[in-house]
């Protein structure tokens, strides 16, 4: 399907305040004044085919003028199946059978509501918005209902999840890997491995996460003091962030190697 921006643009969601991102919220899904509510199957008439008054779709109960999008939308092309409803559920699941294209997001994940949220970012920038559409997200008065104000709660969430991701991969950047089954298995650190860039290279080690079922290597700072270092004790031992008690060597790797091979 189309790809408005991909993980770089997630990424760059994270890192915005949240009270920005709340205050957009708002703004997108807030009262307006003038704002015109189509009924279902009013806005089932936009599908952009003969005689019919235009091509719009929804998104998370917003509707969007997508004609000049035509080639994606109109009748017969790719996307047709969008025009004329809400089939949010598809933005992110890629089912495009009738089942598929509903508004149906409550057991999305907090990643998928970023996604949807990603979306709407597009067609907010990309096309005009001309109305909501009254059902799950909006009542007949055109305010937000539950379903929606359990969206924007998924998304804020999601987004905090995102900046502590990011804020975790700083500290603990990827390794670089490789395997082939001439060599086996490599793991080593540089100062941009994992795609982040520092002032530091590390040494490879195992990091275990809470809720994961296999660890995964990740660079580890080896000198100064630790990234979280305990309030009750100031002093540190300069060995980087090396006693993080979820960070184990690995077997046969010494334990300032920067590159850990391992042979079949």
């Amino acid at each position: 399907m189309l790809r408005p921006g991909g993980r770089g643009l997630l990424l760059g969601l994270a890192a915005a305040a949240a009270a920005a991102v709340a205050a957009r919220l708002a703004g997108w899904w807030g009262p307006r004044a003038g704002c015109r509510l189509f009924t279902a199957g009013e806005l089932a008439r936009h599908r952009g085919g003969p005689g019919e008054p235009g091509l719009y779709l929804a998104l998370l109960g917003r509707v969007y003028d997508v004609s000049s999008g035509r080639r994606h939308y109109e009748p017969g092309a790719p996307y047709s199946g969008f025009a004329g409803r809400d089939a949010s559920r598809a933005f992110v699941t890629g089912d495009y059978s009738e089942a598929g294209l509903v508004d149906d997001v409550s057991d999305l994940s907090f990643s998928e509501m970023l996604t949807l949220q990603n979306w709407l970012s597009f067609y907010e920038k990309n096309y005009e918005f001309v109305g909501r559409v009254i059902g799950r997200f909006y009542g007949k008065d055109g305010l937000p209902t539950s379903a929606l104000t359990q969206v924007e709660a998924m998304i804020t969430k999601g987004l905090e999840a995102d900046k502590q991701e990011l804020k975790e991969k700083k500290k603990f950047p990827p390794c670089n890997t490789e395997w082939s089954s001439a060599r086996g298995s490599r793991f080593w650190c540089s100062q941009t491995s994992g795609g982040v860039s520092r002032d530091w290279t590390g040494v490879p080690r195992k990091l275990y996460k809470p809720g994961a079922k296999e660890p995964h290597c990740v660079c580890v700072r080896t000198t100064g003091p630790p990234s979280d270092p305990a309030p009750d004790n100031p002093t540190h031992t300069d060995r980087g962030d090396l006693d993080h008690p979820n960070l184990e060597e690995y077997t046969g790797c010494p334990p300032l190697a920067i590159t850990c091979s391992f042979p079949l």
